[in-house]
Formats: structure tokens, C-alpha cells, sequence
């Protein structure tokens, strides 16, 4: 029996707007369930944009129905949802939407709410100009994130509040890294076009490639042979930064998925020690640098903790990619603005300077520190590097710009959006001799 892809979208978007799971998960565990590959690609469509719009939506379908569905029948509710992601987002035919909504209606066995979807969804398409008028007075409902979230963008980035949260809500670009141990990158974009796939180089990213809509990448030629690999042209500025030459001793802590590891590894012949403190994220460390055909040494560990891992020789460099509030990858992981709440910024800086404070005594003199979020909260980025230059005589700036963001207090802070970008700090420190 063939799976409605609607319905099993509508169950898995009620997880994880409702009970907190992660969009990758859930995508992962239900794909298999399709055997078209286009109904694959309609199942990550409508999980993101159902994640990405749930705030809009949700409260839309509120103001729909005289009861709400939500706790009782969470699916439904969910596909409501879905409904009306499908008309206004992904802009399908009003008819198509709306049949194919109550036909997942049943699909879910609530054949005595078909009736009910078909209302709902109809009176939506009567009253459209007015329900999107009353959605768009509120700042929640009308950029389709958190009140918290809208006020510290306000707060911190006054000038580019509204442009971030818009740049949250588009489709960011697929970006790709050329692995220069492999490949080189005209000859991959070469490929790429041969097989179909509109790649071009990035214009400022020496390593970068850019395709205009995301897709199975495993499919893509040069993938199984490790030619390149799928990552963010922001997080590619990390190789720049860290200045490498052959035979550098490098730590990277808090490595997974090891995007960046792998990076360092592809531009030197370096010594370089990955950390991870979860052993299932190091085990994707591991799969990405097999997959390149890189070799670093994977050790997992508390990077607030060094004496439990390290062995007492210094580092010539080290990368502090911190945990964080994901809050400038919102286009990529829009479940985040779900799950993370105000409180627990508080417990992320604490966690920051932890790492950073720990982990500044492992670089060697001369040697130079790139601490690195995605995210877009100044107390997460330069409020983190401004305490340890506070407290640390021995640690200086190194000054530089990009040619997309704009400069922080300390250090380079690129907002999504810009240069077409996800959003991520940047500080560099080096050790005084």
C-alpha cells in the first residue's frame, strides 16, 4: 500500500513542532518510506517549511476552528498546518492543496474530519486578505519567530532585524567545498554541469562552489569519491582564518559533524586532533574524513576539561567551533527556532567561556585561536572573547574583515543573508610570546 507522503509529513511535523524532535531525525527515519524520489523531495519540503512558517500557521489554524485539534489529534492539526503551507509557501494549486490535504485527512484514519480540513481550508482561501493581515500585526506571527528571539534581534542588530528574520524565512542556496586532496574546483564544477546541475564558483571563496537549490548530493558525481563535500560558505571562512602551513600542530574542539577538520585537513599537511565530546557525533566525524580520505586523530572529550585528553604539548593552532544557539542557521535548521528558548542563552555562555578559558593555556606562544559560533547573539560571541582579553594579558586580537557581515566589537560577525551567507561570528586571538 502506497504511503501518503502528505500524512506521514503531517505525524512528523506534529513531533517536531510539538514534542520537540529534530527535523534531520525525523526526515531520516521516514524517507525510506518513499520509494519516488519525488515524494522524498515533497517530505523535506514540507518538514522545513512546515518547521520554518509552523508560528505563522499554527496560530492561523487556531483562529480557524472553534476547538482546537492540537493536543487531541496533534497529526491533524499538523496538516492543517500543512495545508496552508502548501497554498501559501510552496504555492501548489489552490485545488490540488486542498483535495490532497483531506485525502491525508483519511490517510491518518480520521476519515470524520475530511469534512472539517475541507472547511477550514476553504474559509482560509474566502478570507485570505484579512487573516493574513491579522497574522502580519504581530511581530511572532508575521516573521514566524519566537517573541524572544524578534526582540534580542532587535536588541543586538537594531538596523537588520527585519532583513535577518526574511533571510531566515528564503532558501538558502546548496553550497559545496571542493576537497583540494581530490579535486580541483573547475574541474568539479565541470562535472557537475555535465550531469545537469547549474554549479558555479563563489565569488570570494577560494574552495566554494554554489548551486541554486539544495538536492541529493549523494546522487551528484564525485560524492562517493570523496571529491567534495556538502558545507555553508560562512563556515568555510574558518580555513582562511586559521592561517595554516604544513606542519602545524591543530586542535579542533567540538569537531562534529568535522566539516571544519576536514577543511584544515584538505588545505595542510597538518597534525590535527578532533574533539568531540558525544561519541555518536564523533562517529560522523569519522564517516566525513573516511569519506575524503583525510586522517586526523579523534579523541572524545570535555573540551572544558582538557586534563582527562590532553598530553601537555602545545598547539600551534586551535578552533573553537563553541556549542551554541544556532540562531544565524535558521534557514537550515528551522526547527531550531522551535526548540531553543531564551533561557537557555544563559547556560550557552557559561558553557562558551568555559571552553575558551580552558582551552587558551593548550595554544603554544605565537599561536593563534579562532573561536567560532553560528550564532547571531552578541552575548554568545563578542561578550565571550571581550571576558577572556579582560582577563588574559597574554591574549591580543588579530584584526581582519570579509568582504561579506560587518564588524563585531571583537571580531567579524556575518548575519544571514548577507552575501547570500548563513550567519556566524568570527574572533581570532593570538598568544603573545
Amino acid at each position: 500500500m502506497k504511503v501518503d507522503t502528505r500524512a506521514l509529513a503531517a505525524r512528523g511535523l506534529a513531533e517536531i513542532a510539538l514534542r520537540g524532535a529534530s527535523l534531520r531525525e525525523v526526515m531520516q527515519r521516514d524517507a525510506p518510506k518513499l520509494a519516488d524520489p519525488r515524494d522524498r523531495a515533497l517530505l523535506m519540503a514540507l518538514l522545513s517549511e512546515g518547521a520554518r512558517w509552523w508560528l505563522r500557521f499554527d496560530a492561523a489554524v487556531d483562529g480557524l476552528l472553534e476547538k482546537s485539534l492540537r493536543h487531541k489529534d496533534p497529526a491533524v492539526h499538523a496538516l492543517l498546518v500543512l495545508g496552508l503551507v502548501q497554498l501559501e509557501i510552496l504555492e501548489l494549486q489552490d485545488y490540488a492543496a486542498v483535495a490532497a490535504t483531506v485525502e491525508a485527512v483519511r490517510a491518518l484514519k480520521r476519515p470524520q474530519l475530511a469534512g472539517l480540513a475541507n472547511a477550514v481550508l476553504r474559509r482560509w482561501q474566502r478570507e485570505r486578505s484579512s487573516l493574513l493581515a491579522r497574522l502580519d500585526a504581530k511581530a511572532q506571527t508575521r516573521h514566524a519567530h519566537p517573541q524572544w528571539l524578534a526582540d534580542a534581534l532587535q536588541r543586538d542588530w537594531p538596523a537588520q532585524a527585519e532583513a535577518v528574520m526574511a533571510a531566515d524565512n528564503g532558501e538558502p542556496p546548496l553550497m559545496l567545498r571542493v576537497n583540494r586532496q581530490r579535486s580541483e574546483r573547475d574541474a568539479l564544477i565541470g562535472q557537475l554541469r555535465a550531469a545537469g546541475y547549474e554549479a558555479a564558483a563563489h565569488p570570494w571563496l577560494t574552495d566554494a562552489l554554489v548551486l541554486p537549490h539544495s538536492g541529493d548530493v549523494t546522487r551528484m558525481p564525485g560524492f562517493e569519491d570523496g571529491h567534495f563535500a556538502v558545507q555553508d560558505g560562512a563556515a568555510q571562512v574558518a580555513a582562511d582564518l586559521a592561517d595554516l602551513r604544513d606542519g602545524l600542530r591543530v586542535l579542533d574542539a567540538c569537531a562534529a559533524p568535522g566539516g571544519k577538520a576536514c577543511h584544515l585537513l584538505e588545505r595542510a599537511d597538518i597534525d590535527l586532533t578532533a574533539l568531540e565530546f558525544d561519541a555518536p557525533r564523533a562517529e560522523r566525524i569519522r564517516q566525513n574524513l573516511m569519506r575524503l580520505r583525510l586522517d586526523a586523530k579523534l579523541v572524545i572529550g570535555d573540551a572544558g576539561a582538557p586534563k582527562a585528553w590532553w598530553k601537555g604539548q602545545p598547539f600551534d593552532r586551535i578552533l573553537i567551533d563553541a556549542p551554541c544557539s544556532a540562531t544565524g542557521v535558521l534557514r537550515r535548521r528551522p526547527d531550531v527556532r522551535l526548540h531553543r528558548r531564551e533561557s537557555d542563552i544563559a547556560a550557552m555562555h557559561a558553557q562558551q567561556r568555559r571552553i575558551l578559558s580552558a582551552l587558551w593555556p593548550l595554544l603554544a606562544p605565537g599561536g593563534r585561536l579562532v573561536y567560532i559560533t553560528c550564532s547571531v547573539l552578541r552575548a554568545e560571541n563578542e561578550a565571550i572573547v571581550g571576558e577572556l582579553l579582560a582577563t588574559r594579558a597574554d591574549a591580543e586580537v588579530v584584526p581582519f574583515s570579509l568582504p561579506a557581515g560587518q564588524p563585531a566589537a571583537t571580531g567579524w560577525q556575518i548575519l544571514p543573508g548577507d552575501g547570500d551567507l548563513d550567519g556566524m561570528y568570527y574572533a581570532v586571538l593570538q598568544k603573545r610570546h
